[in-house]
């Protein structure tokens, strides 16, 4: 393959697609968790909470490609297994089939701890000089923020 010349350096390349790896498997993980409560969902509120979810993992689908992308435009290798999102993520796997509330509350516990991998991710950009990662990762941390915003106005 040819080589990258984007002003990036290997090294900025490599550290930076490290953090968005990270972020992929946050976001993997948070999907799978989302849309196993999706289907899992019962109570009350099952309808609200059952559509709500789906508008959740179908935003974070797009959105695990949409970084995916943007490693390989790095040149480095994205992950695409369960096993190495496993060992990269920070989001632990949920036991059972918890209450609608508790669900409530992992969700937001995971939306916050994107947002956190999203600001350690953001300082490799923006050392490297790399704004279109920047951008991205700036893009997903609003969009996790306001989401954990919900989901904790939910809670009361």
């Amino acid at each position: 393959m040819q080589p990258i010349n984007i002003g990036i350096t290997e090294t900025d390349r490599e550290a930076i697609a490290h953090g968005l790896k990270q972020l992929l498997a946050d976001s993997y993980t948070l999907y799978l968790q989302t849309h196993n409560f999706h289907w899992n969902v019962t109570g009350p509120q099952f309808r609200e909470l059952h559509l709500m979810f789906e508008e959740h993992y179908t935003e974070l689908a797009t959105a695990v490609d949409d970084i995916a992308e943007r490693i390989r435009t790095l040149g480095v290798a994205a992950p695409g297994t369960y096993k190495a999102f496993a060992a990269l993520s920070s989001i632990e796997e949920v036991e059972g089939v918890p209450e609608a509330s508790e669900m409530i509350r992992l969700l937001t516990t995971g939306h916050e701890q994107i947002v956190r991998t999203c600001r350690s991710a953001l300082a490799r950009a923006q050392q490297g000089d790399d704004e279109s990662s920047a951008a991205l990762i700036s893009d997903r941390m609003r969009q996790h923020e306001k989401t954990a915003w919900m989901l904790r106005a939910m809670l009361g």
